[in-house]
Order: structure tokens, then sequence, then C-alpha cells
């Protein structure tokens, strides 16, 4: 995809509310000065020390360290890239987008695909629409207000209903300038025997399957009637609707998933409804019973706990036990909340209590590998010597994946007591089960290891697309912590800012990344963060991030040099350190001395606030 062009991008930020949005994921509370402060919506914390500066559009967490401007905010949250980031802030905030000239096949298909979509979306407002006001559609939402569900909520997730004419659709977007192919193209529309086009759906309730940026990619529709065949039909296979990639739900449940740090996954559309409805709003569904790596994926950018509450039968049984496989390699937490059998999520939702009956059954979820254990010791006949092997060899497996501890010893005591089997036994088998692991991992170099550290949340590091940052993320050393203040106190005292920055040199720094974040700022300290090429996201960051610190309130008299003298003394050791190495005895004795008279400059400097 091409570039925006800057002026494009500057009209994003001028046109954004920057404290609208980071409201949506965190309490704000006005500070003065343009600037708000509230919990950080990236790690635990009591005290607020998350700081937005409503001005220049920037925040910063001064405990766990994240920062960077509004676009770094809407791709860390809403798991979105930087191209991704600017066309939703430009939808929402009604900027016209221009790019930078591309490939004119390259800005062909891109010019389709937005045709597509805008198709979907005049659909789907259709469909909603219909479903609201036409006398057709009274059956419809009788049968949803029985299952429950108040119209606000439907409204919400614009559930719609298409009529039963055969081509209501087909003669309303082609009025509206579509063609035939377009709604051939997008699902909306099929070939019949006869070689004529006819909707593809009718006299069905539409649930309007939406990415994460609320973009129609799909319909799942519903049948009204026994004889209209499949009781669920979906938009099929096309350019735009890849069914594994979605989540139901997903672009109104991520900022309550991104709260809570979890999700609780359904299979149906009324699930995710309905328990939105009750106040659940981080459920989405997996349409169906096939968890994907796609969506596990799309799962772990955003929480560290996913909630399995499918159905108690096999389909959903055999789901729970997938999702270990396809979660495989991600420091993501999965857990099961047994649902009672012949009993679903929607229909437990609109009970008596039974929100709360729900939430219970969320709260008290058990380990997968609990569910797995306790699953496999169910369907074994304990008076068969044969069946009780068999269970063992099935238990052997899931107990090796877990990790040494109380866990792990109190499923093998369970197994060992159902099955009847000498707990010598029983762990022999695991450990032969865990040497076969590891040896089979380390014979598959591709094949992640559970053991290492996940990509992505857990880590900090962003290897496919954006992620939310969390409190595991490295906490900053002392060092690093002094030259971060240093750089913000000169942003915020630039006069007296510019002699230091002239000082440091590559001695005085921790990685190449401050480097140059000390060159940008040499040349555009008044105002430095103008001008920042916007696909440098890692200087966007930084610099963000010492604006949204600077303020000359902070900066008491001979602070910048205080913080100067420190970075000296850490280089200094650094110097020490090498001769030492070296054995060069006189350099060392030499760098000690100066040593000692840097530390008492620094004793003397007297700076109105402690470094860091």
């Amino acid at each position: 995809m091409s570039k925006f062009t800057p002026d494009t991008i500057d009209r994003v930020r001028a046109a954004a509310d920057m404290v609208e949005i980071v409201s949506a994921q965190t309490d704000l509370k006005r500070a003065g000065g343009g600037r708000y402060m509230g919990l950080c919506p990236f790690h635990d914390e009591r005290s607020p020390s998350f700081s937005v500066n409503a001005t220049d559009k920037l925040y910063h967490c001064f405990g766990c360290g994240v920062g960077g401007d509004l676009f770094e905010f809407v791709m860390s949250t809403e798991n979105l890239d930087f191209p991704a980031a600017v066309e939703t802030l430009a939808e929402r905030y009604g900027v016209e987008v221009t790019r930078e000239k591309e490939d004119p096949q390259a800005e062909k298909r891109r010019q389709e695909k937005a045709r597509l979509t805008e198709l979907m979306d005049r659909a789907g407002a259709f469909y909603s629409n219909y479903f609201q006001t036409a006398d057709e559609a009274r059956k419809a939402r009788e049968y949803l207000a029985g299952r429950g569900l108040d119209a606000e909520v439907l409204a919400r997730f614009g559930v719609g209903y298409a009529p039963s004419a055969w081509d209501t659709l087909l003669v309303r977007s082609q009025r509206a300038g579509f063609k035939v192919s377009e709604l051939e193209r997008a699902g909306l529309a099929q070939k019949g025997r006869n070689g004529g086009f006819y909707d593809r759906f009718r006299e069905r309730i539409t649930f309007p399957i939406r990415d994460a940026r609320g973009r129609t990619l799909g319909f799942g529709a519903r049948a009204m009637r026994d004889e209209q065949g499949a009781k669920y039909i979906n938009t099929a296979e096309n350019e735009l609707f890849h069914k594994s990639e979605i989540l139901y739900g997903i672009d109104q449940a991520r900022p309550a998933m991104a709260k809570a740090d979890r999700a609780i996954l359904v299979e149906g559309y009324t699930d995710v409804i309905a328990l939105h409805q009750v106040g659940l709003a981080e459920s989405v569904g997996i349409m169906g019973t096939a968890l994907t790596e796609q969506q596990v994926a799309q799962l772990s950018a955003v929480v560290s706990t996913v909630v399995l509450a499918l159905d108690a039968d096999a389909a959903g049984q055999k789901a729970m036990l997938r999702a270990q496989e396809v979660a495989a390699g991600r420091q993501l937490r999965i857990l099961v909340a047994a649902m009672p059998d012949g009993v679903d999520p929607a229909e437990m939702a609109i009970e008596d209590d039974g929100a709360d009956r729900f939430r219970q059954l969320v709260e008290g979820a058990i380990e997968l590998a609990e569910f797995q254990i306790n699953l496999i010791l169910s369907g074994v006949d304990t008076s068969s010597p044969r069946d009780r092997d068999r269970g063992l060899a099935e238990a052997a497996p899931v107990l090796a994946k877990v990790p040494p501890g109380a866990t792990r010893q109190e499923l093998i005591r369970r197994v060992t007591e159902k099955l009847q089997i000498d707990p010598s036994v029983v762990l022999s088998r695991v450990e032969a089960a865990e040497a076969g692991e590891t040896e089979t991992s380390s014979q598959m170099p591709g094949k992640p290891s559970t053991s290492q550290t996940a990509p992505g949340r857990a880590s900090g590091q962003v290897p496919d697309g954006p992620t939310v940052e969390t409190a595991t993320r490295p906490v900053l050393s002392r060092r690093e912590r002094t030259e971060r203040w240093l750089l913000a106190m000169c942003v915020a005292r630039p006069d007296e800012g510019r002699q230091w920055l002239e000082k440091l040199d590559t001695r005085h720094l921790t990685s190449p990344l401050i480097e140059r974040t000390v060159e940008w700022l040499k040349g555009h300290l008044d105002d430095p963060a103008s001008g920042l090429d916007p696909e440098d996201r890692e200087l966007q960051k930084m610099v963000a991030a010492l604006v949204a610190r600077a303020d000359p309130d902070l900066v008491g008299t001979g602070s910048i040099r205080r913080n100067y003298l420190e970075l000296e003394l850490a280089a200094l050791e650094d110097d020490i350190a090498a001769a030492a190495r070296e054995g060069d005895a006189t350099r060392r004795a030499e760098l000690s001395r100066q040593r000692s008279e840097l530390v008492e400059q620094i004793r003397r400097a007297g700076a109105d606030e402690p470094v860091g």
C-alpha cells in the first residue's frame, strides 16, 4: 500500500481528540496545562502514573515506560498497523486521506476493495433498518425479543433482516451505482441456473461480521422457517471475508478486552450479543468450534487470558482441546468455563440470576490441562485394566505439558487415584512423555517451544504487528532512566538544554535509538514532535515520550547538569571496567581519580530533585 501524504497525517493528527481516544481505555482527570492523568491501560497499577498531553497529543506512563503519539496509542490498543491507525482516525474524525503515487495496478486493487467494503457497509445498514422498521421483519424482532435480546444491543451489533423477495438488495445496490459483478464478489448475490442473479440472503436474520475497525466483511444469516435449508449460512470466502481470521464482535469487545485483560470465547452470534447485554463486553465469538491460529494471534495481541465458554458437547470439547495446539508458543493463558449440558451462554444470560451464574462460571474457570484431565478420566472404565492403561496413555502427554509444581502434582494425584495405578508408574510415564516432547521440539526447529518467551504481548516485541505492552516489559535501568530524564528536561528547557545535548556522545548513551534521538533533538529542540518521518515509529515513540514528560515546572536549578554528570559517571565507570579488562593499571588509577572528583561534583550539584 502506498504511503499517506505528510499533509494527510498532519490533518488527521489535528482533527483527532486525544483525550476522547484515550478515555475509551481509561478514565482521565485534568492535571492542568493541557495535561491529564489516569491509570495506565498497559499495566496494572493503583496510583495514576499515565500522563496525556492533550495539546501535543502524546502519552507516557511513568510506571512502565510506554509512550508515543496518538497513532501509537491506537496501534497498541486496537491492534492495528500504522496505515490502519491513520485510516481509522480519518474515518472517525471525517478527514479525507490522500496517498502518494503508487503502482497503478495496486491503486486499482485498493480502490476495488474499498468499493466492496462500502457495498458491504451499505448492505448492513439496509438490513439493519429493514429489521427495525419493516412489517415483514416483525416475526424476526419477536423471535429475538423472545431470546431476551433488547433493541438497543441488537442495533449496536447491526442485527438486520434480509427481505424474502429475490432481488431487493440487488436492485437497491444497482440503483446506488454498484455493479452486479461487485455484489457477486462481495458474496451478496449469486448466479441462478438460468443465468440471472439473485440475493444470497433472503428471509433471514442477518448478523454483520465486522473486522476490528468495524468494517462489515460478511454476514451470518439465520433462517426463519424450517424449509429454508441450513439454519445458518455465511458469506462464502472471498477477497474480503476470511472466516478463520475473524472473531465475531471484536469491534465491540476490544476496548473491554484490553481493560479486563481477558477475552471470553463463545460460539454463536446470539451468545456474544446476550453477554454484551448483561455487561460481559469482553466476549467474542469464534463462529463455530474451530479456533484458528489467526484468531489466537488477535487475542494474544490484546489479552493475556482467554476463557473458553463453549458448549459442553463433543464439538465444543474438541475445540477446547485444539485451543492448546493453536496457542502453542504464545504466552496466552487458556481457561475453561464448564458450561452445563444443553445450555448455551445466550440461554443462561437471560435466565433469572443467569448472568451472575455465568460470571461465576467465568471467574471459576479452570486451567485447560485440568479440563483435559477431567475429560479423560470421565471416559475411563475403571473396571477394565486395559481402559485404565488407555486413560494413562492419554493423560501422560497432557501432564507433561504442565510445568512442575503444585498444579501438576495435584493432577497426577487425581490420575493415580482414579486409575488405581501406583504413583511411581504415573510419574515415570509423565517423565517419558516430557522427554519425548523435548526431543520432538529439538528436532523441529520451526516449532516454537512453549518455554520460550512468546512474541508479542509478554515480551514487548512486535514481530508481525502492533501489540499491547504489559507490565512484564523490561524495566529500565537507572542509566536509561537518567538519560531519558535528561533529554526530557532539555526539551522542557531548550535554551539551557542545547549546551548539554552538544556535550553528549556515544559514550554516554545506551542504545542506537537514543543516539538517533539525541541527533534529532539537536536540530529540532524547539518543536521536536514536528517533522518526524511517520514511518520511523521507534523515533516517533521515543520523542513523543520525551515531549510528554517535558514539564518546565519539574526542572529545578542544576537538574540538567546533574543528570549529565550522572551519565558522565556511568561512561567513566565503563572506561574503568575496560581498563581493568585490559590490565592497564596506570589508566585505571587515573580514571578512578577522575571518578572520585566527579562523584564529589555530583554531591555538590544540589539539584532540586533526584535523578530519574
